[in-house]
């Protein structure tokens, strides 16, 4: 019975826009598509060179293997993550030691943290448990833009 509604109102016409909005929206959309795929390719990044921070916080140093474990990922997987770090002057390698991060790696990861803890703490305020708020702002903390942060920390000090 609920259904009959919503079946009867898709089969209604579309409500046609004028042009000037349908360009507007298409140009929205196209920037928000732009925007996530930059997000998604720099997410991977954050989240190495944050692991790789927690590591050495917790042991002095970042070992391959560590970081395999901790993201359950293949050590060949992330042999490759790491050159690409290291291409991107984010880390060190040091023959028989770990890694560790360079000024722009450690930069990184501590952005990265204080996005994390704004998310979460944002989430928590909203009545979110701490255990989803910690694994959603995981995900969240990489896709927010300076604005959307710049209005977390707003709400949350008010």
């Amino acid at each position: 019975m609920a259904y009959a509604f919503l079946n009867n109102a898709m089969m209604k016409k579309p409500i046609s826009r004028p042009r000037a909005k349908k360009a507007s929206t298409d140009q929205n959309r196209s920037e928000a598509f732009r925007q996530m795929r930059r997000s998604r390719r720099s997410e991977l990044v954050e989240d190495y060179v944050e692991l790789i921070a927690d590591l050495i916080d917790e042991g002095g140093e970042a070992r391959q293997i560590d970081i395999a474990a901790r993201l359950g990922v293949s050590q060949p997987t992330v042999a490759k993550m790491l050159q690409r770090l290291n291409d991107d002057s984010l880390i060190l390698r040091k023959p028989y030691r770990g890694v560790f991060l360079t000024r722009s790696g450690q930069k990184m990861a501590l952005e990265c943290r204080q996005r994390h803890v704004l998310v979460e703490a944002f989430l928590l305020k909203l009545g979110v448990s701490a255990k989803t708020a910690r694994i959603d702002a995981e995900g969240m903390e990489h896709h927010l833009s300076a604005e959307t942060l710049k209005a977390l920390r707003k709400f949350l000090a008010a």
